[in-house]
């Protein structure tokens, strides 16, 4: 199936997979080849990624979300976010240092606007933290 994941940026993904696991406001689904029309909210998580059927858990691909929409449709899979960054990408150290200072931001913020910036930030690298574990535990 064709599986684009796409961000303000541009087409960060554009190619044939077997199956996409995609996490939503109702839990994780997975899609596949064939699956129903079906249009839903992506919430900020991760995307799994399996190329091919036969591939296993240490091949899996995987991307760190903020959240966006998500369309299935006879076409294949298509997942428009704000932001997605591959797991190859993510260095667990920096995401890790980055959500610290995030939390300090939110324990000290003067306002509303100043707290929902710092729990955006703390969701983004919760998120990049989660999706450097997945891929961490994945590869070995």
């Amino acid at each position: 199936m064709k599986f684009q994941l796409i961000t303000l940026l541009g087409t960060k993904v554009d190619k044939d997979v077997y199956e996409v696991v995609l996490p939503t406001a109702a839990g994780e689904i997975g899609v596949f080849p064939g699956h129903e029309p079906l249009v839903s909210i992506a919430v900020p998580g991760a995307i799994a990624v399996r190329h091919a059927k036969g591939d296993p858990d240490s091949q899996l691909e995987y991307f760190a979300i903020s959240g966006g929409v998500i369309e299935v449709n006879p076409q294949g899979l298509r997942v428009l976010v704000d932001e997605a960054d591959n797991g190859e990408d993510i260095i667990e150290a920096e995401s890790k240092a980055a959500l610290d200072r995030a939390l300090k931001m939110r324990d000290s913020a003067k306002d509303q606007v100043e707290l929902e910036k710092a729990n955006q930030l703390i969701d983004r690298h919760a998120v990049r933290l989660k999706v450097a574990d997945l891929r961490r535990r994945h590869h070995r």
